[in-house]
């Protein structure tokens, strides 16, 4: 890839869509966040894309190699995003509609997928052949790399660990089922919990100040630092369920690690010392005390962004200068 070209990295999110100019050393040159409107038509969203996205790529001077997307329940195989929990999109030819636009190179696939592939690329699993990410967000996510491979299964669908059951006849999911972990571990999975615990336990708290609208995982984190009880059980709670999954997960991949990504990771010692905890508790004595738990290295970049861009450059077999 020439100084004139870049790569193209979209991530689209169940709340906001990110995309980034990524040149031949791997940096973004440029980003731009808009709002997903999750009840509009993925048309629009395409549309809208495309329009700022001509316009950024005249301005920079810059022409386009290929574009890597990330999105929920993207079908890497089909170039299609199908029945997106949090998204009230169908079946959407999105690869094929992007050309309309682009007529280059485009890849797609899940967006945990891509936060895998980056943290490969440019993040804390360089040297690792064996690990999963977790994404946790509006959703949970989960990217798989086995032997340095991303598994995408064979119908390209691997991966859905958010939608693996916790709790039968559990919480409504957005896929249809209910039980499902990302209901529990997300940031409106644990405001959720929250909510519960306010209408059950008899304990003063200070998230009873807020609505069920402006309660947010940050809001409850920084009341769990400042020692509010309802807040700590919270993410003790939350802890329990997500360590006694990865547990399973442990049993059947042996990763070298598991890296947590997101908003909700970025609670710290609060989700990551519960997890470790009952993952440890969990897990077969064979793999006590040999799996990592991780916080991504690139938790404060655009990885998502980052590692569509490096989807598209493992098709075009595109190496950092």
């Amino acid at each position: 890839m020439d100084k004139n070209e870049v790569i193209i990295g979209i991530d689209i999110g169940g709340t906001n869509t990110a995309y980034g100019l990524i040149d031949n050393n791997g940096e973004i040159i440029f980003s731009r966040n808009i709002l997903t409107l999750a009840d509009n038509s993925a048309e629009n969203l395409i549309k809208r894309i495309a329009d700022l996205l001509k316009q950024d790529i005249y301005e920079s001077g810059k022409n386009i190699k290929g574009i890597g997307i990330g999105a929920p329940n993207a079908n890497y195989y089909r170039g299609t995003v199908e029945y997106p929990p949090n998204l009230n999109w169908k079946v959407v030819e999105f690869v094929k509609i992007m050309k309309e636009y682009f007529p280059v190179p485009i890849a797609i696939t899940n967006d945990a997928n891509v936060a895998a592939i980056g943290e490969m690329e440019y993040g804390a699993a360089k040297s690792m052949r064996d690990f999963i990410m977790i994404t946790l967000g509006t959703g949970l996510g989960s990217g798989i790399i086995v032997n340095g491979q991303l598994v995408y299964g064979f119908d390209g669908f691997a991966g859905e660990f958010g939608h693996s059951l916790v709790i039968e006849n559990g919480r409504k999911c957005g896929c249809g089922q209910s039980g499902c972990l990302e209901t529990y571990i997300s940031s409106p999975g644990i405001c959720k919990t929250a909510q519960i615990f306010l209408e059950e336990k008899n304990i003063q708290s200070i998230l009873s100040k807020y609505s069920k609208k402006e309660l947010t995982s940050k809001i409850i984190a920084e009341a769990a630092e400042n020692d509010d009880k309802i807040a700590k059980e919270v993410f003790e709670y939350s802890g329990k369920i997500l360590g006694k999954k990865l547990a399973d997960i442990v049993s059947i991949l042996s990763p070298e690690a598991i890296f947590l990504f997101g908003g909700l990771a970025r609670a710290g010692k609060l989700i990551f010392e519960p997890t470790q905890k009952y993952m440890e508790e969990y897990m077969p004595k064979i793999h006590k005390g040999h799996i990592k738990l991780l916080p991504s290295a690139l938790q404060d970049k655009n990885i998502a962004v980052l590692g569509a861009g490096a989807l598209i450059a493992q098709e075009l077999h595109i190496k950092k200068s």
